[in-house]
């Protein structure tokens, strides 16, 4: 299985409310976790998706990701 991870601006439970939509649509369902205990706010993709994909999604939903 291919992972992906990011660092991004995601901050809280409400935060990650609102970025589920964007992120099922461009990953689908339970392929994406964000760890908010982790400092960096990993979001972790467990499907092979371009990084591009998957920042403009966040971008979409007002949020910003790094790939690391």
């Amino acid at each position: 299985m291919d992972t992906t991870k990011f660092k991004t601006n995601i901050k809280c439970d409400a935060c990650v409310a609102k970025v589920t939509d964007a992120l099922n649509n461009a990953v689908g369902d339970s392929n994406w976790e964000v760890d908010l205990k982790d400092p960096q706010r990993t979001l972790t993709i467990s499907e092979a998706v371009p990084a591009e994909k998957v920042i403009s999604a966040l971008q979409s939903a007002g949020y910003q990701a790094e790939e690391i």
